[in-house]
């Protein structure tokens, strides 16, 4: 088949439909041409051509059948006397077995030819699975009425689809009589071969016993009692009544890991948690006043001083310390050594904290940065919040120096790099030299967008090249993929930051070069995404019985569709609608939430009980990955087609006050939802506590085992953080 052909009739398809409405715009009027064939004509052409394509592969199928069907056999051949065999089901067998047992038993000749009954009944039955497969001719459908052109077309292009038709029915007639043919010769060959001995009785009860073969329900048990010698077996327990929660595999044994290092990452996810729970709550209250914005009247609390105060606390105090936090373990232990600095890391965890409680007080008193988004905080406070960024840079890169393995994983690329962007993001963003006119819209628009990509992007990836390989027990899928997708991302990224100033004072080349980043962010995102995807085949299986493989899942998918979403917004006719509208509002936490929260949720779970040997209750993790999930969907949608909605009628010159009122139900459901997510973040909160806290039974026993005999030491000691 040429596929021209089908290329051919798509582009076809393609002109008709684009032609009916085309618009040409004149210097002064639009100029609307007439077109050659109405709506309904162009529809039925296109239905025709369509069902011609599918008379065309219909038609493709049954000669390729009829081929198959006469092609020679070679009947002598053990190959084709196999798999005939292999090819009957446990009736059919029976019928040769017993034939060949009545030949014998009458002492037969073996040339005698087949019995006709036995020979018909072997044929029906492998016959019958034909009929099934038998092709009925449709008697068609009335021709719909039409005047003028619209009928001519009908009369010309249905007698033709008919005419294919009928030709394929034909086709169709004789290529099951092929069929038959070919069965029933088979069937009498097959039946030939076992009276001459040629396929022996034995092998047709071994089939047939194949055939038959049902499980014990003792293979996988056994019939001897358990032992195990060799300490596998955990937790044995008999479950009498139904689970009301699918039971989940649990997490690997307590690591040996340097105790300083265990409370150092604790005291960053610990200090992250409290600012997710403190920051969000600041952020259901924001939501509470977009349905009742006179809740209160003090400017401490009023909207433009407490939304940067929710942004800037999640984004600097949640997701910046849990992953410098979970950064300490992986590129540690992939560097196989021991943190550098363990002192230098509490220094800027120390840096970071006062640089969120300083900020958040100053913005909340209207001390801020003149309103650039996510850049509120004034250079002072930013200074401090760079400087444990520094130290943090600086740690990391002295831990892989001293690494024990000759490459550096593809994990510690992600996280030094991360680090470095953000370095040279605070000193681009808050350096005064170019921040006169529209040099501070160009360098805002570079702040804020290499914030969300370079630093928290490029952090995360890093962290599920890690740990997502280790929860599903296997390797990246490609580490060229990896590769790909780091080299092709710090090639766009870091040029889409003002596609958010389409159509502005900017340079047109400028707001241009963006859309093109944009639209080649396409590359790392699809390389990604499909590294990730291809890394979970043949495991995903083990989504259902793991408490941490959704939140992966989930944040994977969302990278997908939240990152291409954004190239989508970058265009200029997109941009007219969605621009300025609660359709960003809902972009940015599709991201920033349903990508970097899920996946750091994902990486918490993992690494935590690892450290610490306690595990958090299923059933609450489960609540918290679902009211999450369920929160951020029923928050980012309604906003997107309000916000689109919103789009269209400022359009339409559609006065400010009207789209307030258009949004006034979708910020109900943006409030429904932000309260699922800010209570789904209390759960991780206590879950976070109780694997962080509380006595494990193992860790009693062996305390009180030390009390009774002080005089034992313990065969190994940790030190300096090896064994």
């Amino acid at each position: 088949m040429n596929l021209n052909r089908y290329k051919t009739g798509w582009l076809t398809i393609s002109l008709l439909v684009l032609n009916y409405g085309a618009t040409v715009y004149g210097a002064d009027s639009a100029i609307t041409p007439t077109p050659v064939f109405s709506v309904g004509a162009c529809i039925l052409i296109a239905l025709v051509i369509f069902l011609l394509l599918l008379l065309l592969l219909w038609l493709i199928r049954l000669a390729k059948s009829l081929r198959q069907d006469t092609a020679e056999t070679d009947y002598s051949s053990t190959h084709w006397l196999q798999n005939e065999v292999n090819n009957l089901d446990a009736e059919e067998l029976d019928l040769l077995i017993n034939r060949r047992k009545k030949i014998k038993g009458n002492n037969g000749s073996r040339h005698k030819s087949p019995g006709k009954g036995a020979v018909l009944t072997i044929f029906f039955l492998v016959f019958s699975v034909l009929a099934a497969h038998a092709q009925d001719a449709d008697n068609g459908g009335d021709v719909m009425k039409s005047p003028g052109m619209f009928i001519m077309l009908a009369l010309v292009l249905i007698p033709l689809v008919v005419t294919v038709y009928l030709i394929g029915l034909r086709l169709s007639n004789i290529t099951r009589r092929t069929r038959y043919s070919k069965i029933k010769k088979d069937t009498l060959a097959l039946t030939g071969a076992v009276d001459e001995q040629s396929v022996s009785v034995d092998d047709l009860i071994n089939r047939k016993q194949a055939l038959n073969f049902k499980l014990t329900d003792d293979e996988l048990a056994g019939t001897l009692l358990p032992d195990d010698k060799r300490a596998l077996l955990r937790n044995i327990t008999e479950v009498e009544s139904p689970r009301f929660f699918a039971s989940k595999r649990k997490a690997a044994n307590k690591h040996q890991i340097d105790p300083e290092i265990v409370r150092l990452i604790m005291w960053y996810l610990g200090t992250a948690t409290f600012w997710l729970v403190i920051g969000t709550s600041i952020g259901e209250y924001l939501g509470i006043k977009f349905v009742s914005p006179d809740t209160d009247h003090i400017s401490w609390l009023s909207f433009g001083r407490l939304r940067p105060v929710h942004t800037n606390m999640v984004f600097w105090g949640w997701s910046s310390l849990a992953m410098i936090g979970l950064g300490y373990y992986v590129v540690s232990t992939v560097s196989n050594t021991v943190v550098y600095s363990v002192k230098r890391a509490y220094q800027s965890l120390i840096l970071i904290n006062a640089a969120i409680i300083t900020g958040s007080l100053c913005l909340m008193a209207g001390i801020n940065n003149a309103g650039g988004e996510y850049r509120e905080y004034t250079w002072p406070v930013m200074g401090v919040f760079a400087l444990g960024i520094v130290l943090t840079l600086i740690n990391y890169i002295q831990t892989i120096a001293q690494r024990k393995t000759k490459e550096i994983y593809i994990s510690n690329w992600y996280i030094v790099s991360a680090l470095m962007f953000l370095t040279v993001i605070a000193i681009v963003g808050y350096i005064p030299w170019w921040q006169n006119g529209l040099g501070e819209t160009i360098v805002q628009g570079y702040y804020m967008h290499q914030a969300v990509g370079m630093w928290f992007m490029l952090f995360n990836l890093g962290l599920v090249y890690y740990f997502l390989p280790q929860q599903l027990n296997t390797p990246i899928y490609s580490y060229s993929l990896g590769i790909l997708a780091f080299w092709s991302q710090i090639l766009f990224y870091t040029l889409i930051g003002t596609h958010h100033f389409i159509f502005s004072s900017i340079p047109w080349w400028l707001q241009t070069v963006a859309i093109v980043g944009s639209m080649g962010m396409l590359i790392p995102v699809f390389s990604g995404t499909t590294n990730f995807l291809m890394t979970f085949r043949g495991s995903y299986h083990k989504i259902g019985r793991s408490y941490t493989l959704p939140f992966y899942i989930v944040g994977i998918l969302f990278y997908f569709t939240g990152s291409t979403q954004g190239t989508a917004e970058a265009f200029r006719s997109t941009n007219l609608v969605w621009h300025f509208t609660d359709f960003t509002v809902a972009h940015s936490h599709l991201t920033m939430y349903g990508i970097i929260a899920f996946l750091l949720w994902g990486c918490v779970y993992t690494l935590i009980p690892r450290l610490t040997g306690r595990e958090p209750k299923q059933g609450l993790v489960g609540a918290h990955f679902w009211m999450a999930l369920i929160g951020v969907l029923l928050y980012t949608i309604p906003l997107m087609v309000g916000g689109t909605l919103k789009g269209i009628a400022w359009q339409a010159g559609k006065p400010f006050i009207d789209g307030v009122v258009l949004m006034a139900p979708y910020w109900l459901w943006r409030a429904i939802g932000g309260s699922l997510m800010w209570a789904s973040h209390i759960i991780f909160a206590w879950n976070l506590y109780s694997m962080a806290t509380g006595g494990v039974e193992a860790d009693i026993k062996k305390k009180i085992f030390e009390q009774l005999n002080p005089s034992v030491q313990p065969e190994t000691e940790i030190t300096n953080g090896t064994l």
